[in-house]
């Protein structure tokens, strides 16, 4: 042992258990992690490596004989009849039969089923789901009237049969924050020692929709990073649903049986593969909305209260950046959820793709929480409420609406009870769940913007210390510093430009030199297929042509040629005018000067240069915010619709009007 599983072990003895003794069960046997370690914290909670061996072999013996597999059902059906009775391990769920006015439980893996007393409802409400794991035990009769049946004689839900939350509470004041960190990461069956604290955060995000009511939390990444391994071994009271396919009475309400569906019977509804989610009815979606948003939902008459916390994961095909330049961080859910108002429902965005793949060596061996006694933690944690344990340290920024601080809010107060369930946490521990509490939200809010335009535009999420009033503004990692316009003068013949597609707003960068030696020819690459973009290259280079010696008389028309090429820096697939940009692109490089530092040009103009004012002004600006410009040209017509952009967006410019190609080039390149 080291120094942390001896604390671990004294501080908990009997409530742990080494993990590596489930490890090398778990991979001969098909049950979830939280089965066998129930079982091994029957038989294996000892120090002692001798008692931990023989606890193993008592585990396994009883799988062995116990743990019904599909191969194995007519032997066991058989060991019940010599034996008389006989105790299996098996998925139970029960029904209710109202011609007969009983409820009869079935066992899925023996096909067994057979009438069961109320009380086993009454403490087990999850029965008339899915199921659960249970230890039964079975009986058969046989008589010559009757013939003969199995019978159930008792059903021992898989469950810690006692939990004292002040053990927990009580224990925290022995360790560390870092330590108790390495606990919970142990207790999910983690090696926490081959993670950094970012990593290690983020597994504790994953558990977050299980200690909090109603989180809605979203995680997307590459495949095999253990999404979702907690949602289906860490605790019997969450259910994983793969395959995507499911009904508004499967997971809200049965009109016909007048019953809550999983919302109502479970602490945690993950979906597996979100790009698979399919509701049959066509008011599924609009139903989750609905619940996602308050925690109830209406079915007929019925207004129903549940407290089911909601999980999204999936997988990216593609990098973080290339998506990010292309589409959404949201591109895996399907076309009917890639809506807003569904989308602004989700609290807390885990960046999966910075967890790596799990390998080997990030399994531990070392002692953790048992499963069952960790879950039962979570469940009684679910009764209490900590989202106002910031308040008295600090408050949130003024761009954070009342859906961005009711989703801080549920993060906060879940990770503080995770990390702080006994409220011993000092100022700088509130800050760091804060900070990454705003993280989780603003990456939600920030691929909203690029869904939603000026609806979800305040997104420079922040928060106030109280003591010294600091503002400090929180970013999103994969936004990173980086900017698509660099600071400083780019070479001569470079224009950054606004560009659009279909239904996105980009930006373009245009770059012009000079063969020295040429005839006056204009080559131009990376048009693609846009028909409007090849036109307006060719508007802007007529009118070079025609109107260029009234820039400098200086500029050769015939002694060079202007070699272009056109990126579209977003990937959007750029299908608009770029004109009155190449334009300034080609006197730009005639001139040899560069534009100025950090300048976006906006705008087109027609063959006989008249400029066109700029659609959606607010959009383009905060793309143009977004890209790192700090200067923007812009038409004199476009003047008109400066009240539709955003006083503090407004503000972040400098702001050059122009009123002809001309003098756009002039004001672009600085000549007096």
């Amino acid at each position: 042992m080291d120094e942390l599983d001896r604390k671990i072990y004294d501080s908990f003895a009997g409530r742990v258990v080494r993990k590596g003794a489930t490890k090398l069960i778990k991979g001969s046997s098909n049950v979830p992690t939280y089965v066998l370690e129930y079982l091994l914290g029957t038989y294996c909670t000892s120090d002692d490596e001798k008692e931990i061996e023989r606890g193993i072999e008592q585990v396994k013996k009883i799988l062995a004989e116990n743990y019904v597999r599909n191969d194995e059902v007519e032997l066991i059906r058989s060991r019940i009849r010599e034996n008389g009775s006989y105790n299996v391990i098996d998925i139970v769920d029960a029904r209710f039969n109202e011609k007969h006015n009983v409820y009869v439980a079935h066992l899925h893996n023996m096909g067994i089923s057979d009438v069961i007393e109320d009380s086993y409802i009454k403490e087990n409400e999850r029965l008339l789901s899915d199921g659960i794991w249970c230890i039964v035990e079975l009986s058969y009769e046989f008589n010559e009237d009757e013939g003969g049946a199995f019978k159930i004689n008792e059903i021992t839900p898989i469950q810690m049969p006692g939990f004292e939350l002040n053990e927990i509470i009580d224990a925290r004041k022995n360790f560390t924050k870092e330590e108790w960190v390495d606990l919970i990461i142990r207790s999910c069956g983690m090696e926490p020692s081959c993670f950094d604290e970012r990593v290690k955060w983020h597994m504790l995000a994953r558990i977050l929709p299980m200690i909090e009511s109603n989180m809605n939390l979203c995680e997307l990444g590459p495949r095999s990073t253990g999404k979702s391994h907690i949602y289906k071994e860490l605790s019997p009271n969450s259910i994983l649903l793969s395959g995507g396919q499911t009904t508004v009475a499967n997971l809200f309400y049965n009109m016909n049986r007048r019953q809550v569906g999983l919302v109502g019977m479970w602490d945690v509804v993950a979906f597996d593969e979100v790009a698979g989610i399919n509701f049959k009815d066509h008011d599924g979606v609009q139903i989750m909305k609905d619940y996602m948003n308050s925690g109830s939902f209406v079915r007929g008459k019925e207004s129903i209260i549940a407290k089911a916390s909601m999980v999204f994961e999936g997988n990216i095909n593609q990098s973080v950046e290339s998506l990010l330049k292309t589409s959404t961080l949201f591109e895996p859910f399907p076309e009917a959820m890639i809506d807003t108002a569904f989308l602004d429902r989700i609290y807390f965005y885990l960046p999966g793709w910075e967890v790596p793949k799990l390998r080997p060596e990030f399994f531990t061996d070392s002692w953790g929480f048992i499963s069952d006694y960790f879950a039962e933690f979570l469940r009684e944690m679910r009764k209490r409420n900590e989202s106002c344990c910031y308040h008295k340290y600090f408050k949130l920024g003024r761009c954070l609406n009342q859906r961005d601080t009711m989703a801080v809010n549920k993060t906060v107060s879940a990770m503080c009870k995770l990390l702080y369930p006994d409220n011993n946490y000092l100022k700088e521990d509130i800050e760091e769940i804060l900070k990454y509490a705003l993280e989780g939200r603003r990456r939600v809010k920030e691929q909203l913007k690029k869904l939603g335009g000026m609806e979800f535009y305040d997104t420079m999420f922040s928060y106030i210390d109280l003591e010294t009033m600091e503002e400090k503004f929180v970013s999103v990692k994969e936004q990173g510093g980086g900017k698509l316009i660099p600071e400083g003068n780019s070479s001569a013949g470079t224009v950054y430009a606004i560009c659009n597609s279909s239904s996105m707003i980009g930006v373009a960068r245009i770059e012009c030199s000079l063969n020295e030696k040429g005839s006056g020819k204009f080559d131009v690459t990376g048009l693609g297929k846009s028909k409007e973009l090849k036109e307006s290259v060719k508007t802007a280079q007529n009118y070079f042509r025609a109107n260029a010696k009234h820039i400098s008389q200086t500029i050769s028309l015939d002694q060079k040629d202007y070699l272009t090429h056109v990126e579209d820096c977003m990937g959007i697939g750029i299908d608009s005018s770029l004109s009155l940009a190449t334009y300034v692109s080609y006197i730009s490089a005639a001139l040899g000067r560069p534009l100025a530092a950090q300048l976006m040009v906006l705008g087109s103009m027609s063959i006989g240069g008249t400029v066109n004012k700029v659609d959606d002004l607010a959009n383009a600006l905060q793309v143009c915010f977004d890209a790192g410009a700090k200067k923007i040209l812009l038409p004199m017509s476009s003047a008109i619709d400066i009240a539709t952009v955003p006083a503090d967006l407004f503000a972040k410019f400098q702001i050059s009007f122009y009123s002809s190609p001309e003098d756009a080039a002039v004001k672009a390149l600085g000549i007096e």
